[in-house]
């Protein structure tokens, strides 16, 4: 099975694989918390929600970081 999307691409978002698993945590859980609150069903997982918007550059890392 090909990891979708392929992990050269997300580390050309995150400089690191160790940042990278800390990003995708720190938003997944947001992801969930903020669908909880909203009383909303999510059509996929919270990673996996994470990774896409990680792969499409969608996060500031600085953000993320001092959130974490």
């Amino acid at each position: 099975m090909m990891l979708e999307p392929p992990m050269n691409q997300l580390l050309k978002q995150v400089p690191s694989r160790y940042m990278l698993v800390n990003v995708v945590a720190q938003r997944a859980r947001q992801v969930a918390s903020e669908a909880e609150e909203a009383g909303l069903s999510l059509d996929d997982k919270p990673v996996t929600i994470a990774i896409r918007e990680v792969a499409e550059g969608k996060l500031d890392l600085k953000d993320e970081e001092e959130e974490a």
